[in-house]
């Protein structure tokens, strides 16, 4: 696989964590998978460069709040 960028990565993680930690599936797990990817990526901020791949991730806080709703909505999809 070929070097993802920090926000990538970030939400790369953040989805395989939230996937590990749902043990036995509910019936809803990729939209709540999503919703954390989502959340982490809402919330990233670009490190310092430091040689490896740039991070072109800087969203308006308008951009930031949109994510966070259409996590909230994920997650209330998967409360049903």
């Amino acid at each position: 696989m070929a070097d993802l960028s920090p926000a990538a990565a970030a939400v790369l993680k953040a989805f395989e964590i939230r996937y590990e930690l749902l043990g036995p599936f509910e019936g809803n797990w990729q939209e709540v998978c999503l919703a954390a990817a989502l959340r982490v990526l809402a919330a990233h901020k670009p490190p310092p460069w430091t040689g490896g791949p740039l991070c072109h991730w800087h969203p308006s806080e308008k951009t930031r709040q949109e994510l966070r709703n259409i996590a909230d909505e994920l997650e209330g999809c998967a409360d049903v």
